[in-house]
């Protein structure tokens, strides 16, 4: 998959310019009548994303956002992606579409949360570790080789929590990709996410379209 890259000196440049990108993609997306779907990863880079984002003209209305992974932890656990979104979003009125982290029977869950996702995403919004996993998709877990299921669990613990997760045939259904990616601890990562390296798990994501978005502290290799 070809990937466009944009180099930014730093963190606000950077989120100011995914949130234009994902403005700009709202409005294509509901100048028609039509909604706009964007799912959102959780880590550090999209909340910063948010704060500029809400500032912006969006069709928040006609906007529905799903996760793209979750923390198992009950719903008020200030380490859920979703505590994080919620927040940032503030009293914007749009419709948000929870993991169902919190249920006893997580394969059943992910289940109903896969037969509820779109055809095709608008914007799937990602991240990079510095171990070249992304969503919830981390080395040796054998959610990397779930294929017959669009959400699923983790089979392991991840930073201490198991995790709900977009697997990869559901990230191919995303009609544009956008990857913030920052930090000097993720330079090499980005160096083969840009080569196509599939050793990684975000090698293995494939879509329509990729523009990944850096600082120039992780893409100083890549330039």
């Amino acid at each position: 998959m070809q990937h466009h890259l944009e180099v930014f000196e730093g963190r606000e440049d950077l989120a100011r310019a995914a949130a234009e990108f994902v403005a700009e993609r709202a409005r294509a997306a509901t100048d028609s009548g039509g909604s706009f779907v964007l799912a959102v990863s959780g880590g550090r880079t999209p909340w910063v994303m948010f704060d500029h984002l809400v500032e912006l003209d969006l069709p928040w209305e006609r906007t529905v956002i799903f996760q793209v992974d979750e923390r198992c932890a009950p719903i008020d656990d200030p380490d859920r992606n979703l505590a994080n979104l919620l927040a940032a979003l503030g009293d914007v009125p749009v419709d948000v579409r929870p993991m169902p982290v919190e249920a006893d029977d997580l394969d059943a869950a992910a289940s109903r949360y896969g037969a509820s996702l779109p055809t095709l995403f608008d914007l799937v919004h990602l991240g990079l570790g510095p171990d070249g996993h992304t969503a919830s998709l981390v080395p040796g877990d054998p959610v990397l080789d779930v294929t017959d299921r669009l959400v699923a669990p983790t089979g392991g613990l991840y930073q201490g929590r198991r995790r709900m997760t977009l697997t990869f045939p559901a990230l191919t259904r995303a009609r544009q990709l956008l990857w913030l990616v920052e930090g000097a601890e993720k330079r090499e990562p980005l160096e083969a996410l840009l080569a196509g390296d599939r050793s990684i798990p975000a090698g293995r994501v494939h879509a329509d379209a990729s523009l990944i978005l850096a600082d120039s502290a992780a893409a100083a290799g890549s330039i």
